[in-house]
């Protein structure tokens, strides 16, 4: 038989603190594992929070801020500062800084941004002296405008083209090339309050975002009612276009933009190369990949591999200024008596076989699965805003926030954090703790740095992060590098 010792909680009351004893169970005559649960023996100590925050990795993200030069670029925008009298209340600054340190740090809403406000350690810690409620932040964003909205895009524009040369070519381009993506998500609403909501193909209210991709950074998007999933496909690469224009590139999108007007657009774009999923329309195809002589077909691959036969077919559809070539795939599934195909329409290398087009199409599907990681790593499935203006000025900084993530990422995280999905290094790097000390003549903020990551913090912090100067510190109109 085996008599667990009582577990004893002490609750004594010293200077508003309250400290839990817990001692572990003695357990005998029992045979135990070299790993099991147990009750811990460690003393709790609960404290006020006013002298500590969680958040303290969000001094990268600030200093990844300085170091681009993004706050003294937001303060001489003055189409994002709506107020009358510039000397009261809050700049832009300090909104925009208040929304991107949420998205960075987790929160979602302007009620999180509220709350991540209210952290005094925290706003102390990235320069700010207090943060606004929820209801000035609201009132902020839908003061904006579109000359403002545009402002913030143009922005984060040029974020991705400093991050881009700034990071190694081998971290963000695909065997040499930059990639360039298009793509369209929903963002369904509840209620009719929603501006520029409209009902779409599944009989729910919507609104459309459809965003332009430059290698792992969102470069560009536009939120509104769009009622055709590439309606803004021509927009987005007409004003991108000179990114891409003078080097080697590789364009993706789905089968929403295959048709002949698009492919016109894409065929004008100047990419190097560029591949569109094609799935409608397919019943000339069909006819034609029917009608290939067997000698036209790939060799069938070795029995443990998927049979599939490669061909080209050439077709000029509807609205197309000229005829395409289409790369083709066929293949049975068990029990089929008739061919299989599908269909991707592109500019392939001149040495290129259908096959390595398919096979490089493929890779969209990563593309695909970045976008999916905006909205679930920033949980932006919910717009904050009824008005269509505070949203599109909203989703602009949250496009700017997952871009400072991944930057980070890219610029100064080791080989090992490569692959770290958005809510990881939220997780690992950024919700670190830190205490804050008062010394005679200054103060001091202690991280807790995760074990293993100590001399690549001391390094970072070294480099980038400005350390006090002697005497008195200099007064900025804003923050700077």
């Amino acid at each position: 038989m085996f008599a667990p010792n009582l577990s004893v909680m002490n609750r004594k009351a010293i200077s508003g603190e309250i400290v839990l004893a817990v001692t572990s169970p003695v357990w005998g005559c029992m045979a135990m594992s070299s790993f099991t649960k147990q009750k811990s023996n460690l003393h709790l100590l609960l404290t006020n929070s006013d002298q500590a925050t969680a958040h303290g990795g969000q001094v990268l993200v600030d200093a990844l801020c300085r170091r681009f030069g993004l706050w003294k670029r937001i303060h001489q925008t003055p189409s994002l500062d709506p107020r009358k009298r510039t000397g009261a209340g809050f700049s832009p600054v300090a909104n925009a800084a208040q929304l991107l340190f949420t998205l960075t740090s987790g929160g979602a809403s302007l009620a999180d941004a509220e709350r991540l406000g209210q952290d005094r350690v925290l706003m102390h810690l990235l320069g700010l002296v207090k943060g606004a409620d929820q209801t000035t932040l609201g009132q902020w964003l839908r003061a904006q405008t579109k000359e403002s909205v545009m402002d913030l895009h143009r922005i984060n524009a040029e974020f991705v083209d400093w991050a881009s040369q700034q990071a190694k070519p081998g971290r963000w381009l695909h065997a040499g090339e930059a990639e360039v993506f298009f793509d369209d998500t929903e963002i369904e609403v509840e209620g009719h309050k929603f501006e520029g909501a409209r009902i779409n193909y599944e009989g729910n209210r919507a609104l459309s975002w459809q965003t332009l991709w430059y290698g792992p950074w969102l470069l560009d998007g536009i939120l509104d009612g769009a009622g055709d999933v590439s309606e803004h496909l021509g927009v987005l690469i007409e004003e991108h276009q000179p990114r891409w224009q003078e080097r080697p590139s590789y364009f993706y999108a789905d089968s929403g933009s295959s048709a002949g007007k698009y492919i016109n657009r894409i065929e004008q774009a100047g990419f190097t190369r560029w591949s569109v999923s094609y799935n409608k329309w397919t019943d000339k195809l069909d006819r034609f990949a029917a009608e290939l002589p067997e000698s036209q077909w790939s060799a069938l691959p070795p029995a443990d591999q998927r049979q599939e036969q490669y061909a080209w077919v050439k077709h000029q559809p509807g609205e197309c200024q000229q005829a395409q070539r289409f790369a083709v795939a066929r293949w049975k599934n068990d029990g089929d008596l008739m061919w299989r195909y599908a269909y991707v329409v592109g500019k392939a290398a001149d040495t290129g076989s259908p096959q390595g087009v398919f096979e490089r199409h493929r890779l969209k599907g990563a593309k695909e699965q970045g976008f999916s990681e905006v909205l679930s790593g920033l949980d932006l499935h919910h717009p904050p805003c009824q008005d269509l203006i505070a949203n599109q000025a909203f989703y602009a900084l949250a496009m700017l926030a997952y871009n400072l993530l991944i930057t980070l990422k890219l610029l100064d995280l080791p080989e090992e954090a490569q692959t770290w999905r958005i809510r990881t290094t939220i997780r690992y790097l950024l919700t670190v703790p830190v205490s804050v000390s008062r010394h005679a003549r200054y103060e001091v903020a202690r991280i807790c740095i995760p074990a293993g990551w100590l001399r690549w913090w001391r390094l970072f912090v070294d480099q980038w992060v400005p350390k006090r100067k002697p005497g008195r510190p200099t007064v900025e109109e804003v923050d700077s590098a």
